[in-house]
């Protein structure tokens, strides 16, 4: 339980962070709240040469709330964002989701750049970013770029982050007359999701005309129903239409297996998950 040695620096600004990712080379690594890498450092699952601490960067900090986008910056932690009223009024996802991460300590530390980048497949913010289809601002040698977060996670902790990037902030779109939820089926020990599902329905005079589905905890990867969404307009809660949208976004996906819930298992706990999400969404008037 105790790590390899490690340099540790603070830098005072984004361009310095990025001067030090490509001084450090493959060693370094980025670090905000710590949750993720420190315990896998500990269990020597990962050992940095250089760890590069940017959660006290202004340049990374600062949530802003307007008529047509919600932006965060990636060192806000989820516990400002569980808090924040106004993203409540706007998202209320983002909120809804950051009270079902892990615990106080955590959510107090954690931030939503860090769970984004880490990209564990059973981390809840994925999951909610997918379904608000978010865009992540990044920051390379390179200059800036903008990534769909459907692009964003590639596979089992893997992004279209490159190394030497940092990762700046959140765009989400802001639109009215959405209905959004999210439910998961919580690991007892660790608090990850061993099956969770957001949903967000787009609804204009009282009828639905498609959405998102997103799911985490299920596969390598947070990902998109997207074959499901496409039967999403017209959707009304009938329990047909729901076991169809069930099959389109489970079926063909190869489901996660450990100690904890094999693949059966974790199939049905799915399921189920989306069938409660899609139930409260219609409720979310």
């Amino acid at each position: 339980m105790i790590p390899s040695a490690f340099e540790y620096v603070r830098p005072g600004s984004v361009a310095e962070a990025l001067g030090q990712l490509a001084q450090g080379g493959e060693g370094a690594k980025l670090m905000s709240g710590g949750h993720s890498l420190l315990p896998m450092m500990k269990l020597r699952l990962a050992a940095p040469s250089t760890l590069i601490d940017v959660s006290a960067l202004a340049e990374l900090q600062g949530i802003s709330v307007g008529t047509d986008e919600v932006v965060i910056g990636a060192a806000t932690t989820h516990a400002q964002l569980e808090h924040h009223a106004e993203v409540a009024r706007a998202l209320p996802l983002i909120p809804a989701t950051a009270h079902l991460i892990a615990d106080p300590p955590v959510r107090n530390r954690g931030t939503i750049g860090g769970s984004l980048a880490h990209a564990d497949p059973s981390a809840d913010r994925p999951a909610a970013m997918l379904a608000l289809d978010a865009m992540i601002d990044v920051i390379g040698p390179q200059g800036s770029r903008s990534i769909p977060v459907d692009a964003f996670f590639k596979g089992l902790f893997e992004t279209d982050l490159a190394l030497d990037e940092v990762l700046m902030r959140v765009r989400i779109p802001v639109a009215p007359g959405r209905r959004m939820a999210y439910r998961k089926f919580r690991h007892p020990a660790s608090g990850y999701a061993v099956a969770g599902v957001a949903v967000v329905l787009d609804f204009e005079s009282g009828r639905c005309g498609g959405g998102r589905i997103a799911v985490t905890g299920f596969a390598e990867n947070a990902f998109r129903a997207h074959r499901a969404e496409a039967a999403l307009a017209g959707y009304a809660g009938q329990p047909d239409q729901t076991e169809r949208l069930l099959d389109l976004v489970f079926d063909g996906v190869s489901p996660l297996e450990d100690r904890f819930a094999d693949a059966d298992y974790r199939t049905q706990l799915g399921r189920t998950m989306l069938r409660r999400a899609l139930a409260d969404a219609i409720a979310n008037e």
